[in-house]
């Protein structure tokens, strides 16, 4: 595949005001993605964009909104929106593209901008290195005449339209009246509609991380900072705690006790629920390669599979499309449901448990532990040129430790796709054994990077 100067594995992102997230940048992406999706009939092209609370998205915005309209195409702002919304307004609005300016759970030193093709779903490899090549030609073809400059507008109501898509997903049966519930928004993008979505359904709402002010993102709140929601459901005595991050498409919980829940038995709950119900469709769940092996016994053991990918929510819908799956998503919480959403949703993940938390009449600590986790073990070794993981050492570990877990255990080796490191887990029933293991290897890395 093509080297690719700007995308990553989840859009383009980076510093603020370096590059590649300069305005400059984000001028050159709206112009050629513009381009690209602008096909040659003559009717008007549309762009939707949506953005977190981050400072640098005064500076991104307009920078997109100056590129989509220099080559033609009509833009309609959503303002803060998390980034299931802007892939759900996407297709709401008929647009021919969706933009998000956020960088996800980083510091709000960082921001990054993700594209939506017009079916909701994030662009392709062939469609991002296609904005590639036009970003780095000459920009000054393809421009439009000053007749048929795109024009702009705010869509007014775009949070209410998320509020009432989001409220739709829940059973229409229960409600959710009697939970007392903790919202941390990470004053994020959700900062406004995940609150009111609780609300609305019946609960008794406690928020937190919902007081943005342009440098406060993901700081000491949301789902990579947990500790706010736990505190909060303490002295609140509530029955469940729901973090999301920065752009809430991933969401962390915890029960009553302040004790946190994973993402694998988040898939594990819903899977049994919807499994159950008849709803769940593919047979099991698309997960990665890194959630425990204990949520794969859970299913086997319920005639279910588990579908295992690389790391990414792009690969488990990749799975999830071409098998015909409806649930799937990742250990860190980043949950795709798609019969409501074509990206992870970490508010209408929540609906689902809560949904499940009112119907069972039981106490979330009890849900929450839905398998006994295998013990498992994740280790990184950095290093500081060369392919350790082609060193005959390292083959020879591996293959060591392969055999030594095999048929109570699982092992996984791999190379970071955005650091320097070489990532080693171990998972297996005997957790002296995954830690004699892992010691083992990272020895081994280490030796071959020296």
């Amino acid at each position: 595949m093509s080297t690719r100067a700007y995308f990553g594995t989840d859009g383009i992102r980076g510093q603020a005001n370096s590059h590649p997230m300069t305005a400059e940048v984000a001028l050159r992406v709206g112009m050629a993605a513009g381009k690209v999706f602008m096909s040659q009939d003559e009717r008007r092209h549309l762009v939707v964009i949506g953005k977190d609370t981050r400072l640098s998205g005064y500076m991104v915005e307009p920078a997109l909104v100056a590129g989509f309209a220099s080559v033609g195409m009509d833009v309609r702002l959503l303002g803060p929106m998390p980034t299931p919304g802007v892939a759900m307004m996407t297709r709401s609005l008929r647009a021919d593209l969706g933009v998000m300016i956020s960088a996800s759970h980083n510091a709000y030193v960082d921001n990054g901008i993700k594209l939506f093709g017009p079916d909701g779903f994030k662009l392709s490899d062939a469609k991002e290195l296609e904005i590639e090549a036009l970003m780095d030609q000459g920009l000054a073809e393809g421009l439009a005449p000053p007749t048929a400059l795109g024009r702009v507008a705010r869509v007014d109501d775009s949070q209410a339209r998320y509020v009432e898509i989001a409220k739709a997903t829940f059973p229409r049966r229960l409600n959710l009246s009697g939970l007392r519930v903790v919202i941390d928004c990470a004053n994020g993008a959700a900062y406004k509609v995940a609150p009111v979505v609780l609300y609305e359904l019946g609960a008794d709402v406690i928020k937190v991380g919902v007081e943005p002010n342009g440098t406060n993102i993901n700081a000491d709140c949301g789902s990579t900072h947990p500790a706010a929601m736990v505190n909060a459901v303490r002295e609140s005595r509530a029955d469940i705690g729901i973090a999301l991050d920065g752009d809430a498409d991933r969401l962390l919980i915890c029960d009553e006790t302040g004790r946190l829940v994973d993402g694998d038995q988040i898939m594990a709950l819903i899977a049994d629920s919807w499994s159950r119900t008849g709803r769940l469709t593919g047979g099991g769940v698309v997960a990665t390669v890194m959630s425990n092996l204990g949520l794969e016994r859970f299913l086997t053991a319920r005639n279910l599979t588990l579908e295992r990918t690389a790391v990414g929510d792009r690969a488990v819908m990749v799975r999830m499309r071409e098998g015909g799956f409806n649930l799937g998503g990742e250990q860190s919480g980043h949950m795709i449901l798609s019969d409501f959403s074509t990206t992870g949703d970490g508010l209408l993940s929540a609906l689902q448990v809560l949904a499940v938390l009112k119907e069972s009449d039981q106490p979330m600590s009890t849900l929450a532990r839905q398998f006994e986790p295998v013990p498992q073990l994740l280790e990184n070794v950095r290093f500081a040129g060369g392919k350790p993981l082609e060193d005959a050492r390292v083959k020879a570990a591996v293959a060591d430790a392969e055999q030594r877990l095999k048929g109570n255990g699982r092992l996984l080796v791999r190379a970071s796709g955005t650091e320097p490191l070489i990532r080693i887990m171990a998972e297996g029933d005997d957790a002296r054994l995954v830690s004699q293991v892992v010691k083992e290897l990272v020895s081994a890395v280490k030796k071959a990077a020296a």
